[in-house]
């Protein structure tokens, strides 16, 4: 059995005194594919370093968060430009729009996303979406962008069935993390009416850590309670969980 976990800060300062330990536990657990979304410029050494110790299991992308869009943005953006240019990277991610935090840089956060999700197009790769209290936003700029070179992830997907399935409509997979156990999470409600070859398996280590570790530090050995959860709103066994979410992750990434 191998099981992905397609959305993991592993660099996070939270893991600098036990990063090691912490990704041999997943390890063990038959854990082994780790996807790495960028954050900003400051993070991109960290990540390089974190795939030089981890080879076989570190797959990284290249990206600028919504909340790290601020004034110097562009600059930002020619360092992911920057960085797609000189080597492979898996997809460009995380993106997107984020308005819990600040709703005063949405037309910038909506250029840096635009412009990104061309780089993705450019470069023949899949986006990784961040949509915080901004679906309607995040649909508006997807409706512009459709085309058959759009594909990718939906990162922590909350939203309800009819976003579920809008958001399938742009050739997205969802990516489904520890909101899944939670008791308020409500997409385990529903999640059994989406087919399960539009679903991946993250963690957002080291956040959203899934029940019984709720508001703790999350890491990607937890994404078995994930799995364990979705065997039981499929009722399929979670061998055939991780199978499947695996294959749709091999077709968003290409490996």
């Amino acid at each position: 059995m191998i099981i992905t976990d397609t959305h993991t800060h592993l660099y996070s300062e939270a893991f600098d005194e036990d990063r090691e330990q912490m990704i041999q536990r997943a390890l063990d657990q038959q854990i082994s594919r780790f996807f790495i979304p960028a954050i900003d410029s400051g993070y991109t050494e960290a990540m390089l370093k974190l795939e030089s110790e981890f080879p076989n299991h570190v797959y990284l992308m290249m990206g600028l968060h919504p909340t790290s869009v601020k004034s110097n943005y562009k600059d930002e953006l020619k360092h992911v430009e920057e960085m797609l240019a000189k080597r492979h990277f898996y997809a460009v991610g995380e993106i997107g729009i984020d308005l819990y935090w600040d709703t005063s840089t949405l037309d910038i956060q909506k250029d840096a996303f635009k412009h990104q999700i061309r780089l993705a197009k450019q470069y023949g790769l899949p986006i990784v979406i961040h949509c915080r209290e901004s679906f309607d936003e995040i649909f508006e700029v997807l409706d512009e962008e459709k085309d058959d070179k759009l594909y990718g992830i939906f990162h922590c997907f909350t939203g309800t069935l009819e976003q579920a399935k809008r958001a399938i409509s742009y050739n997205m997979k969802l990516g489904i993390g520890g909101v899944v156990t939670f008791k308020n999470g409500k997409i385990d409600q529903f999640l059994h009416n989406i087919d399960l070859s539009h679903i991946v398996l993250e963690t957002d280590a080291p956040y959203l850590a899934p029940k019984p570790y709720r508001g703790k530090r999350n890491e990607s050995a937890y994404i078995t309670l994930v799995l364990k959860k979705l065997a039981e709103i499929y009722s399929v066994s979670e061998e055939k969980i991780a199978e499947i979410t695996t294959e749709n992750s091999k077709a968003v990434f290409g490996i």
